[in-house]
């Protein structure tokens, strides 16, 4: 892999929109021609297989790509999209408990752009666990630093969506 090749992934990438749903399969096939120069056992494959197949809509063909890159050393930035994708994807196909487990780490990850997106997608996975309140307590955090005002209003209630109650009278 060189940066040619990355070079024209994220080119192929940029042609998605120019691909109606009916042509899905035409998308995925120009990704699986790119995959197809890689090495064998390179983690970038199932990556981006995985990532066609779920921007096309079939989450339940892009997870085991997903888990398949990860268990193959994806690591760094990729992987953690391949985190934060692959809990979406199994989120959309009933395994959010998974999602959750997955992303967990995360939030006490390094930080860097992805930080908000990992808060967004573990809020879904909670709140399809019926977990609302702990989901709208990581949306709140994640946008109340981007807020003109209000920023430690927002994170303080945000925490006060998860933290016990103190009791009255105490």
């Amino acid at each position: 892999m060189n940066e040619n090749w990355e070079q024209r992934v994220t080119a192929a990438w940029a042609t998605f929109d120019d691909y109606p749903e009916e042509r899905a399969a035409d998308f995925r096939a120009v990704i699986d021609a790119l995959v197809a120069e890689l090495p064998a056992d390179s983690p970038l494959g199932p990556f981006e297989q995985a990532c066609a197949w779920d921007s096309t809509g079939h989450s339940d063909k892009a997870a085991p790509l997903y888990r398949e890159a990860l268990a193959r050393g994806l690591s760094g930035y990729k992987g953690r999209r391949a985190k934060i994708q692959l809990s979406s994807s199994l989120r959309n196909i009933g395994q959010a408990e998974e999602g959750v487990k997955l992303l967990t780490p995360e939030l006490d990850g390094p930080s860097d752009e992805l930080d908000d997106a990992v808060r967004a997608c573990l809020a879904l996975c909670l709140s399809s666990l019926g977990r609302d309140r702990e989901g709208l307590s990581l949306v709140l955090g994640a946008l109340a630093p981007h807020l003109p005002r209000y920023q430690r209003s927002m994170a303080n209630y945000a925490r006060a969506l998860v933290e016990p109650e103190e009791p009255s009278g105490a």
